[in-house]
């Protein structure tokens, strides 16, 4: 795993989330290209920009200005190019409402925001490796969320 760079995205409206999850990601034992960005909306231009680099991995935060995170999902998930670009939804909170609409619509896992710089390192790590030992089935319900 250390050999391989990571290109992962984060997508929230949060300046201080994005800078802690930078700051996290940076202090993992993995090699890293991080982009962040504000809304759904620059996120889709940069993925649909055919010289951008698509990413490993999305993180992606629900409550949004301009697209929320379920609108960007599904807009990801509608083209055939990022079907296999693995998506967590990262929340400060559990939508149970919204939980099985998200899973089935195609993203990977649910993380609930840790509430300690400690947890969220832990945290990042789990979901890359959750996500690599996934199958290509949808994952289960009672895999579905990441709390700590």
């Amino acid at each position: 795993m250390k050999d391989k760079v990571f290109n992962i995205f984060l997508t929230d409206d949060d300046a201080d989330d994005r800078m802690l999850f930078e700051e996290a990601l940076l202090e993992l034992d993995i090699q890293v290209e991080f982009r962040s960005f504000e809304n759904g909306v620059d996120l889709m231009k940069n993925l649909l920009d055919p010289i951008q680099p698509l990413p490993d991995y999305i993180f992606l935060d629900l409550n949004m200005p301009l697209m929320n995170g379920e609108e960007c999902l599904n807009d990801i998930r509608d083209e055939p190019k990022f079907s296999k670009i693995p998506i967590i939804i990262y929340s400060t909170f559990i939508d149970s409402i919204k939980l099985e609409v998200l899973r089935l619509n195609g993203a990977n896992l649910y993380l609930k925001k840790p509430n300690s710089f400690s947890l969220l390192k832990r945290a990042i790590e789990d979901c890359i490796a959750n996500i690599k030992t996934q199958s290509k089935e949808p994952i289960p319900p009672s895999d579905f969320i990441l709390q700590y």
